[in-house]
C-alpha cells in the first residue's frame, strides 16, 4: 500500500463508513459541503458523478496531500429522481410510489489525489425491483427501519431487504452507498492495493 498518502473519506454516512472499513485501509472521514441540488438536463448519471467529484474537490483545502474519496447516490423510478423522505410521511408516499416498480440507483465514486489534482471516477448502477406492498406494511416498515435519510426510502442493508423483489447489480455495496469493487480499482491507480501490507 501506498505509505505516503493518507486517505479521506468525503462523507458523514456512517453506511459508507462501514462499508470503506470492510477493505482494511486506514482512513479518517470529513463532512463536505456542497450544493447537491441536480442541474438541468443532468442525467441520473451525470448528477452523481460530478456530485462525488464535488465532494471530494469540497475537502482539498482542508486535506491538500491526501487521496479523498467522494461518492454520491442518484435514485430514479419512471423518470422521476428520488430525494432523501426526510420524514415519515415523505417516506410512506415514497414508497407507495416505487411499490411493485423498478427503480435504478446510480453510485458514482471519485478518488481524488489533492496534491497533484488526479481524478478517477466511475459509476455503479443497481435495478431494484421492490414487490407489491400494501400501506400496512409500508407503514410498519417505516416504523420500524425509519429510512428518513435513504434515497428511496428503504435501508437493505437493514429490514430493507424484505421490500425486495430482485436486485440486478455487480456491485451489492452500491446499493448501500459506496461501490467498493470499483473503488478498489480506483486506488490502484493511485498506488494503493488493498491486499498489500
Amino acid at each position: 500500500m501506498n505509505k505516503d498518502k493518507r486517505i479521506i473519506l468525503a462523507s458523514s454516512s456512517q453506511y459508507r463508513q462501514q462499508l470503506l472499513n470492510k477493505i482494511n485501509i486506514k482512513f479518517t472521514a470529513a463532512a463536505p459541503e456542497i450544493d447537491e441540488t441536480a442541474k438541468n438536463h443532468e442525467s441520473p448519471q451525470q448528477q452523481a458523478l460530478r456530485l462525488a467529484q464535488e465532494k471530494a474537490l469540497a475537502l482539498q483545502q482542508q486535506f491538500n496531500q491526501h487521496l479523498i474519496i467522494g461518492s454520491d447516490q442518484v435514485a430514479y423510478c419512471n423518470g422521476q429522481q428520488l430525494n432523501k423522505p426526510g420524514n415519515r410521511v415523505h417516506s410512506i408516499q415514497q414508497l407507495e410510489m416505487i411499490a411493485g416498480n423498478t427503480v435504478k440507483f446510480y453510485t458514482a465514486i471519485c478518488v481524488f489525489d489533492s496534491q497533484t489534482w488526479k481524478i478517477k471516477k466511475d459509476i455503479d448502477c443497481s435495478t431494484v425491483t421492490f414487490r407489491d406492498l400494501s400501506l400496512a406494511e409500508i407503514e410498519n416498515y417505516v416504523d420500524l427501519d425509519k429510512p428518513y435519510h435513504c434515497a428511496g426510502s428503504f435501508k437493505s442493508e437493514g429490514l430493507g431487504i424484505a421490500l425486495i423483489k430482485k436486485i440486478d447489480g455487480d456491485d451489492p455495496n452500491s446499493l448501500i452507498g459506496l461501490p467498493i469493487i470499483k473503488l478498489i480499482d480506483l486506488l490502484a491507480e493511485f498506488g494503493v492495493k488493498v491486499l498489500n501490507t
